[in-house]
């Protein structure tokens, strides 16, 4: 079969990171953070989330040119109280900042059973499901969330001046299997789904969208209408009282806890971030909490399946299997996405790698 434009073509996970990480040292970035990112980026390639892989990289290079990301020095220590600690993360590349992070979380929560990092003023974090499982394999679990403070598309529900964001929350959570791992938004849609369906010319498949009135919409562009559109929150019109109600949760525990979030002006692409690393071996016992745990994995795969559905699964399983076959096959990319990248390429003398045989 012939490949068209329009199809995407496969490359191989490792060739996709060397070349990630080869525009990100070429562009000024040090090494260390530049693998960093590149991994975190193809990551989450790998596991379905495209609007926050590989097609980040163009920003993030173009943020690079115009200084909106920093790239030298380490973040600095606001707080530390053991348990708790808070950094300025000063716009440092987020992957690299949020990786270190996990880790101190889960170094704190060894010696003290929970460990919370909170981090103001990360540049841009991309996948959040890409961090959990460096939680889950060590036998602790993960919650993260975070904010921009300077972007706003979520109205709080009832009204139509957007004041939050899409707001996601990620958990990761150990079992004698897979982990569970959960990554979703707060709102119907996230910022970067609305963009690439705007950036294609087409309409969503349901009315997610409030144009800047408050009627439903399916048309992407009312995000970029003046006045704007906004997301409906998780829930929609009819339960939508849910997702603000999670959405401002995430608020309080970012901007709020960090001490920067949107009471400030706005320094452009950045995060306020909050992570907690939980140690089971601190509550009821890490051997309870796996036999528990893997009660309840069990259980809920056991659940009969409704008409239409082959089987139950536990959140993030269907990523995980997208990861290993993308792994093993190469991941897909649309022509157009390997066409920017490869202008870049070009202009900063990188070696573009070439296709998977068809």
């Amino acid at each position: 079969m012939t490949t068209t434009q329009s199809e995407p073509t496969h490359y191989g996970a490792d060739a996709l990171t060397g070349f990630a990480r080869a525009l990100l040292i070429a562009a000024g970035m040090p090494a260390d953070k530049a693998a960093d990112v590149a991994d975190v980026l193809v990551e989450g390639e790998c596991l379905g989330k495209t609007t926050h892989g590989l097609a980040l990289l163009p920003h993030y290079l173009r943020e690079i040119e115009t200084g909106g990301m920093v790239l030298d020095g380490e973040p600095s220590i606001i707080n530390d109280q053991g348990a708790c600690l808070t950094w300025d993360g000063r716009k440092l590349p987020g992957p690299w900042l949020m990786l270190r992070a996990v880790e101190e979380a889960v170094t704190r929560a060894r010696r003290f059973g929970i460990g919370a990092v909170s981090v103001r003023r990360s540049h841009h974090t991309a996948c959040l499901a890409t961090y959990l499982r460096r939680a889950t394999e060590q036998g602790f679990l993960l919650f993260l969330t975070l904010t921009d403070p300077g972007h706003s598309s979520v109205a709080p529900f009832g009204g139509t001046t957007p004041v939050l964001t899409s707001n996601p929350l990620a958990f990761g959570a150990p079992t004698g299997g897979p982990p569970v791992l959960v990554d979703m938004a707060t709102a119907m849609l996230t910022n970067g789904a609305v963009a690439a369906h705007r950036a294609r010319g087409e309409p969503l498949p349901y009315p997610d969208l409030l144009d800047s009135v408050g009627h439903p919409s399916t048309d992407p562009n009312v995000m970029a209408a003046s006045p704007p559109g906004t997301i409906l929150p998780l829930g929609g019109l009819n339960a939508g009282h849910k997702g603000y109600a999670l959405g401002l949760m995430v608020e309080l525990l970012t901007g709020c806890l960090s001490g920067h979030g949107r009471a400030d002006l706005s320094e452009g692409w950045s995060a306020a971030v909050f992570l907690l690393a939980i140690d089971p071996a601190a509550f009821g016992g890490e051997a309870e909490y796996r036999r528990q745990a893997d009660w309840l994995a069990q259980a809920c795969r056991s659940s009969a399946p409704r008409p239409g559905v082959e089987r139950v699964t536990l959140p993030g399983e269907a990523s995980l299997d997208r990861r290993q076959q993308r792994m093993r096959d190469g991941v897909p990319l649309p022509a157009a996405l390997m066409e920017a990248l490869s202008d870049r390429a070009r202009a900063l003398g990188v070696s573009v790698p070439a296709p998977l045989p068809a």
